[in-house]
């Protein structure tokens, strides 16, 4: 595969990283790489020093490694708020600064400065503080993307308590699931939303979950779109009327370091979610890293990424852009809606210079082909950022064409929530192949091994990180035997992340999907990502999802749902789609089956969740599946597994 970009002088004039490396002797990113691997300590000191974060202690240290790998103290003895980073020094200096621009699917917008935002989360904290949220006190924050959800995380953090994020599509059970593990005081919801034009009653969902949940004292709620809601007298509290006449100064509490602000869950392959707990100096500072070093964000940038905030994605967002300096924007609503060009239209109109999406995204709007991409200016963008699941090539090229006009990079980024940010991905100063990463993000100590733990290169293997790292989870909220066993149980000090990778001949990286989804066909490990690109090779394809299922020769077939292109539906397509899987992969890869489905199971970043589609198939327990977007897409998998297995009479 040859490379598809080379860095412009333009970008490399402009790179944050590339001073990075000349300001200290470095001569190239790799070089970078493994010197941060190497020295852990010496590269967080270093990054943090070019965040030019403000300490209200100065640390002792930058990492007590006495506890093992598994359990580090990053900045024992410093004190700090995560929320004086991202709102006060830069009030101090930019004030008026754009911080925060925000757009609903109905057309109405809203932006604040910098000061303006400090100003609101100061109120909302003072507020929450009048409720009788203290230190240490959980919040749950169950909001669609509005600005009230960035300004609740600030205000929670700001005075010390801990923060819950939870998406805005769940379930009463599903939020009632957070709200329980973590014993949360209060519930930030809103009256509904809007999807598609028409209204989501979201307050009547929270309710159900708070009800559930004795420890919920006070549900906060957001006056979004005006519609009729239940009102519990002494408990239900409107946002507007907790805020009005709270003061706009409010101090930060100090806090250690370690203090944890956020505990956010993720699901598990049992119906119990892990809540990951995140420290002050952890997540936020993991994300603004990430920012300066791949993405190259500057305060003069504009950055968005198509997601929930009950996602990592969101707050890492929100957190890492304010840090920055730079200005966030948030949409909330459908990116299709009410035509084709709605997401191409924000880029345009709010000058957005950092897009994030993933790969299912461009796939859903790949069927209605680039006009209405052409229909906008989308000169402002310098990146377009990737994550959630392995690009397929016809998707990765129609975003580099037809998206960034062959210019711009796309910042292929992955690691996930545990992490904070990424484990791997793109800069603005390397070469970039397909579907690629240039290596570890700088920090990461990422390997690929066999399954002796060896290092192995040019097949595929178990992606892994040798050391920890600034912005690693603290544990699974009160569960720690739970989080030793999911990363650190097979190898001793080391994390293990249940990703298959593999490093090319030219040092390029590529991901090939969950270890757990892999298949193993005649003795041969399969990615789902091999077989799913190879399947998108067929014209009428427009995404695809593979498992593997039990075959008691190979041990292992794959299994393939594709959603086809409107109107392409006809006999002997299944055929001509396993066909051209062999023809990509070799004949004994052909799938067993082909299905066409009407959609796949996925979260609304756009994950595709082949365990469930698995358990969905061959007729087993899945599992939590409160993350789902779409429950409904493994009724129709579940039908097709019914009826391919079930014995002719």
């Amino acid at each position: 595969m040859e490379v598809a970009w080379q860095p412009s002088a333009e970008y490399l004039e402009r790179s944050l990283l590339r001073s990075f490396l000349t300001r200290h002797g470095l001569h190239s990113y790799g070089e970078l790489v493994s010197r941060a691997a190497e020295d852990i300590e010496w590269f967080t000191e270093k990054a943090v020093e070019a965040l030019e974060i403000e300490w209200r202690t100065t640390p002792a240290r930058v990492v007590d490694l006495s506890r093992g790998p598994a359990w580090p103290e990053w900045f024992p003895g410093g004190v700090i708020n995560l929320t004086e980073q991202a709102l006060d020094r830069h009030v101090r200096n930019h004030r008026d600064r754009l911080a925060l621009v925000w757009e609903g699917e109905e057309g109405a917008t809203r932006t604040f400065s910098y000061g303006e935002l400090l100003a609101e989360v100061n109120r909302c904290a003072a507020g929450l503080q009048a409720l009788g949220v203290r230190r240490g006190d959980r919040v749950g924050l169950y909001l669609p993307m509005i600005p009230e959800v960035a300004i609740a995380l600030l205000a929670v953090a700001r005075i010390g308590a801990i923060y819950t994020p939870i998406f805005s599509g769940f379930a009463a059970q599903a939020v009632a699931s957070r709200l329980e593990s973590c014993q949360a005081k209060v519930l930030v919801t809103a009256d509904g939303y809007y999807r598609r034009g028409r209204l989501v009653n979201m307050k009547e969902t929270a309710d159900k979950a708070a009800e559930a949940v004795p420890s919920v004292e006070h549900v906060v709620v957001v006056h979004r779109t005006g519609q009729p809601v239940s009102w519990q007298a002494g408990s239900d509290v409107w946002w507007h009327e907790l805020v009005a006449g709270q003061p706009t100064a409010v101090p930060a509490v100090p806090m250690a370091a370690s203090d944890p602000f956020m505990i956010i869950y993720t699901s598990g392959t049992t119906g119990r979610p892990k809540g990951a707990v995140h420290s002050h100096t952890g997540f936020p500072l993991k994300a603004a890293i990430d920012m300066y070093f791949l993405f190259d964000i500057h305060p003069d940038d504009v950055v968005t990424w198509v997601t929930d905030m009950g996602w990592m994605m969101g707050p890492w967002v929100v957190l890492g852009g304010l840090i920055r300096g730079a200005t966030v924007f948030m949409y909330d609503g459908t990116i299709d809606y009410p035509g084709p060009d709605r997401l191409w239209q924000l880029v345009e109109r709010h000058r957005i210079t950092s897009l994030g999406i993933s790969p299912t995204v461009i796939r859903s709007l790949m069927p209605h082909g680039p006009a209405p991409v052409r229909q906008h200016d989308l000169g402002s963008l310098r990146t377009i950022g990737s994550t959630g699941e392995p690009w397929n090539p016809e998707a990765w090229w129609w975003t580099f064409e037809h998206v960034g006009g062959r210019r711009c990079p796309i910042i292929n980024y992955s690691g996930g929530t545990e992490i904070s940010g990424g484990i791997l991905g793109c800069t603005t100063i390397t070469p970039q192949k397909p579907c690629s990463f240039s290596g570890p993000a700088p920090g990461m100590a990422a390997d690929v091994v066999d399954e002796n733990a060896q290092p192995i290169r040019g097949e595929v293997g178990e992606l892994v990180i040798r050391k920890p790292w600034l912005g690693m989870t603290m544990g699974f909220w009160q569960d720690p035997k739970r989080y030793e066993d999911t990363y650190w149980s097979r190898w001793p000090g080391v994390w293990v992340h249940g990703d298959w990778a593999l490093v090319d001949e030219d040092g390029f990286w590529f991901l090939e999907g969950r270890s757990d989804d892999t298949m193993k066909v005649a003795g041969k490990r399969l990615g789902p990502a091999e077989v799913e690109s190879a399947a998108a090779a067929h014209p009428d394809v427009v995404e695809a999802a593979a498992i593997g299922v039990p075959d008691p020769v190979k041990g292992e077939e794959p299994v393939v749902f594709v959603v086809l292109r409107p109107g392409s539906r006809r006999d002997g397509i299944e055929n001509e789609i396993a066909d051209t899987v062999a023809v990509g992969l070799g004949k004994a890869f052909r799938p067993a089956a082909v299905h066409v489905v009407s959609q796949l199971a996925h979260t609304r970043n756009g994950k595709i969740l082949r365990r469930l589609m698995r358990a969905a198939y061959l007729g087993q327990a899945g599992g939590d599946i409160s993350s789902l977007e779409n429950p409904q897409a493994l009724d129709e998998v579940r039908a097709l597994g019914e009826a391919h297995h079930r014995p002719e009479a």
